[in-house]
């Protein structure tokens, strides 16, 4: 019940924050900042595979109805819940107990979910500029904004996730 008042009071928080303030934060019209994907990423290691994904769109789909963009991140988030266990599972090994605990710096250690983070954000960027472009007609700004994207992106998630995970320890 926990992780289900989390998920839902994250989707309220994050989804429109992307709609209406981080989609305006673009640097030099290359690097955007995306942060609502933090749904996707908090989501519990245990949780199905089926659920994950459908999270995933449904959130893609709400900010692809607040920013108009006709399903790409709808698409790219489907795929990045989807990569969530196997990806964790690259930093972390099978046998750590970590049953229904979500990956974050206090879970995993500040290196591993730096790793795993990277990895989803870089993952969600590469998908999303991708099919954005649809084309490979200007490469280096398609690298130029995936790269750019992955790092200010992280930066702000980890950010946000060290915010979160010390405000669990205050409670």
């Amino acid at each position: 019940m926990k992780t289900a008042i989390s998920i839902v009071l994250a989707f309220l928080l994050l989804v429109p924050a992307q709609a209406v303030i981080f989609n305006h934060l673009a640097l030099f019209n290359v690097a955007l900042p995306i942060v609502f994907i933090y749904i996707v990423i908090m989501l519990p290691v245990t949780l199905g595979t089926n659920w994950s994904t459908t999270i995933g769109f449904l959130a893609g789909l709400t900010v692809d109805m607040f920013c108009d963009t006709a399903g790409v991140n709808a698409l790219a988030c489907t795929v990045l819940a989807f990569c969530r266990k196997p990806v964790f599972h690259l930093y972390v090994s099978i046998d750590d107990d970590l049953a229904g605990r979500s990956p974050s710096t206090r879970s995993m250690g500040h290196g591993a979910f730096m790793k795993f983070l990277v990895t989803m954000v870089l993952i969600y960027c590469a998908m999303v500029f991708t099919i954005e472009a649809f084309q490979f007609f200007n490469f280096r700004l398609l690298v130029l904004r995936i790269i750019a994207s992955t790092i200010y992106s992280f930066i702000l998630l980890y950010a946000l996730d060290c915010a979160v995970s010390r405000g669990r320890e205050a409670v």
